[in-house]
C-alpha cells in the first residue's frame, strides 16, 4: 500500500461523568479545605464516575462525538487504540469494548499503558501505522476512571483526580497540516515514585493486601521530574520540526496540577496567555487530560484552523511525551 506522507486530526470529542465533586464535598470526606487544595493544585471541581461505571462507557461517548465531528461513520475506522491504566477489566482491552459498543467490525483494537502519557503514546503509534498505508482511519482515545483506585483518606492524592475520556479521529491529510512531530520517552528507574502496587501479578487481590490497591505518589519528586521532562519534550518536538517557541499558538500541557503547568510555562518561556488550563474544572484525568483539553479548546475557539498547537505530558513509569500539531 502507498505510504501516507501526512496524518491529521479529523475530529475530536470528550465525555465526563455527570457527577461533580467539589472541594467543599471533599472537606466533608477528608482532612482538607478548599484553600489548601486550590493553593497546592489549582483544582476546584472534578467529575466522578458512579461506582461500578467503567471507562469504556466514557470512551465510547467521546468516540461518538469525535466521529460526528469528523463526519465519519464508525465503519470507516480500521484501528482503535485506547490509552488507559484504569480499563474496565484486566482483559479484554477497553478498546475491544469500545469497538463492540460502536459496532465496528474488522478493526484492530488494543490498549496502551503509559499512564498520563497514554493518549500521546497512542497517537504516535496510530500515526505511524497510518503512515505505512496499512491503516487509513484510527480512533485514538485517552480515558480513565482513576477515582476507582483512589484512597479517599489520603488528602495528597484523593483531591487530585477526576474521571473522563477524550478521543480523536485521525487519518490521511491532503496537505501539510497535521501531526508535525512527536517525542516519546521513559525512565523506569523512578517507577516507584508514582505507582498503584496492587491488582497486578506481583500483588494480586487478597483480603490482607487491599491497602496496596490505590495510587501512591511522592509528590515533590514527581513535580520535579515532570517539569524537567515536559520542558525537554517540548524542546525535542520544536527541534524535530524546525519550529520556534514563538511559532506556537497554544500549549496544552497535561492537566495534573496548576503549579506544574505554571512551572513548565515559566521554564520554557512561553507567554501565560498561550497556555491552556482546565485543571480547575476537571482535575487530573490522566490519559484523558490532553484529548479533553484539545477538544474543549477546539470547541471554544482557542484552537482555530491553521494554528500550531503543542501538547506535553508526563506520567507514571516515568513516561513523558510531546506532540506538535497543525490544525
Amino acid at each position: 500500500m502507498p505510504v501516507t506522507p501526512h496524518v491529521r486530526i479529523l475530529g475530536t470529542g470528550h465525555a465526563v461523568p455527570e457527577k461533580i465533586l467539589t472541594n467543599a464535598d471533599l472537606e466533608k470526606m477528608v482532612d482538607t479545605s478548599d484553600q489548601w487544595i486550590v493553593e497546592r493544585t489549582g483544582i476546584r471541581t472534578r467529575h466522578i464516575a458512579e461506582p461500578g461505571s467503567g471507562v469504556a462507557q466514557l470512551a465510547t461517548a467521546a468516540a461518538r462525538r469525535a466521529l460526528a465531528d469528523a463526519g465519519l461513520e464508525p465503519g470507516r475506522i480500521d484501528l482503535i487504540i485506547v490509552g488507559t491504566v484504569s480499563g474496565d477489566y484486566k482483559f479484554p482491552a477497553t478498546a475491544c469494548l469500545v469497538q463492540e459498543q460502536l459496532g465496528i467490525e474488522n478493526a484492530a483494537a488494543f490498549d496502551v499503558s503509559a499512564a498520563c502519557s497514554g493518549f500521546l503514546y497512542s497517537l504516535r503509534l496510530a500515526e505511524s501505522l497510518i503512515r505505512t498505508g496499512d491503516f487509513r482511519h484510527a480512533l485514538v482515545i485517552g480515558g480513565e476512571v482513576l477515582t476507582s483506585m483512589v484512597d479517599w483518606s489520603d488528602r495528597n492524592t484523593c483531591t487530585l483526580f477526576g474521571d473522563g475520556a477524550g478521543a480523536a479521529v485521525i487519518g490521511p491529510s491532503q496537505d501539510a497540516r497535521g501531526i508535525l512531530a512527536m517525542h516519546l520517552a521513559s525512565d523506569g528507574r523512578h517507577s516507584s515514585l508514582l505507582i498503584n502496587p496492587g491488582c497486578g501479578s506481583a500483588n494480586p487481590p487478597r483480603p490482607d493486601n487491599l491497602h496496596l490497591h490505590s495510587i501512591r505518589m511522592e509528590g515533590r519528586e514527581v513535580f520535579r521530574h515532570a517539569v524537567a521532562a515536559m520542558s525537554e519534550g517540548l524542546g525535542k518536538v520544536l527541534e524535530k520540526s524546525a519550529m520556534q517557541l514563538a511559532d506556537i499558538d497554544l500549549l496544552i500541557p497535561h492537566q495534573a496540577n496548576l503549579r506544574i503547568i505554571q512551572a513548565v510555562g515559566k521554564k520554557v518561556g512561553i507567554a501565560e496567555e498561550k497556555v491552556y488550563v482546565n485543571v480547575d474544572r476537571f482535575g487530573n484525568t490522566s490519559a484523558a487530560s490532553i484529548p479533553i483539553a484539545i477538544d474543549e479548546a477546539r470547541r471554544n475557539g482557542r484552537i482555530a484552523p491553521g494554528q500550531l498547537v503543542a501538547a506535553v505530558t508526563f506520567g507514571a513509569g516515568f513516561t513523558w511525551a510531546a506532540g506538535l500539531i497543525r490544525f
